[in-house]
């Protein structure tokens, strides 16, 4: 079953899909974090997928308000890997995604992911078990709920970035993280990320998968995907939910 919510948030409204196995039996909640280009029909179906494994899913839209997802596509990123075209490509990139970098914006996000939890907490078909499974910037976003909110049972970041190593200490949740090997400024940060994570006696696990880069999950995008990589790494969420959630 599927419905469109909106959800309200200040004095607007921002829209999330609720997908749940239907029936009458109760199942884990999950929220999926989109992509920097939004709610997609590629995140769509991976939240469906979901579904169809038994997980009560919503996926929410965080950046429709921005006016960022008008500006680019993921035709961008064949600019960005076109060495005639790359400059311009990446300096128009930068433009659009400046509002992402300020901290209301990330403050307005996390407490929108905490009202998916809220959500996932009141309804009827949800166990009281919630996780997160984010891409990119969702996979930030991710790490960054794992920090904000102590109700979260398991996190799943795929290429996200934690972006404060002093809040791991508030991390509650066993984290599985997955990374390609090409996607040099993640992985260059990895050893700090699992020193962080160590010292703080976390449940950290980062798979780094050789011959893949940043978006290898994304089947949509044929210059990222990775098949082998993303039907590895979609078997070891599955499990890895499944484990902490059920």
């Amino acid at each position: 079953m599927q419905e469109i919510i909106q959800m309200p948030h200040q004095d607007k409204t921002f829209s999330v899909i609720h997908l749940t196995p239907g029936g009458e039996s109760k199942y884990p909640g999950l929220i999926v974090i989109h992509e920097v280009w939004g709610l997609t029909g590629h995140i769509k179906e991976v939240a469906s997928r979901f579904s169809k494994r038994g997980y009560d899913v919503i996926a929410p839209d965080l950046l429709s308000d921005t006016g960022i997802t008008e500006k680019i596509d993921q035709s961008i990123m064949k600019e960005v890997a076109n060495p005639a075209t790359r400059d311009e490509a990446q300096k128009k990139l930068r433009e659009a995604m400046a509002p992402l970098q300020s901290p209301e914006f990330a403050n307005e996000t996390v407490t929108k992911l905490k009202q998916c939890i809220d959500y996932l907490l009141d309804d009827e078909s949800c166990t009281g078990k919630v996780g997160v499974v984010g891409y990119c910037f969702g996979g930030t976003y991710a790490y960054a709920l794992a920090t904000a909110d102590d109700r979260l049972k398991a996190a799943v970041p795929y290429y996200g970035h934690a972006d404060n190593l002093a809040e791991i200490q508030n991390i509650s949740c066993p984290i599985l993280a997955f990374y390609g090997e090409e996607d040099d400024r993640l992985v260059k940060g990895l050893p700090d990320l699992r020193r962080a994570m160590q010292e703080n006696n976390k449940d950290f696990e980062a798979i780094v998968y050789a011959d893949a880069g940043h978006a290898f999950f994304n089947d949509t995008n044929p210059v990222t995907y990775r098949k082998k990589a993303a039907e590895d790494a979609w078997e070891k969420t599955i499990s890895f939910l499944s484990d902490n959630l059920t």
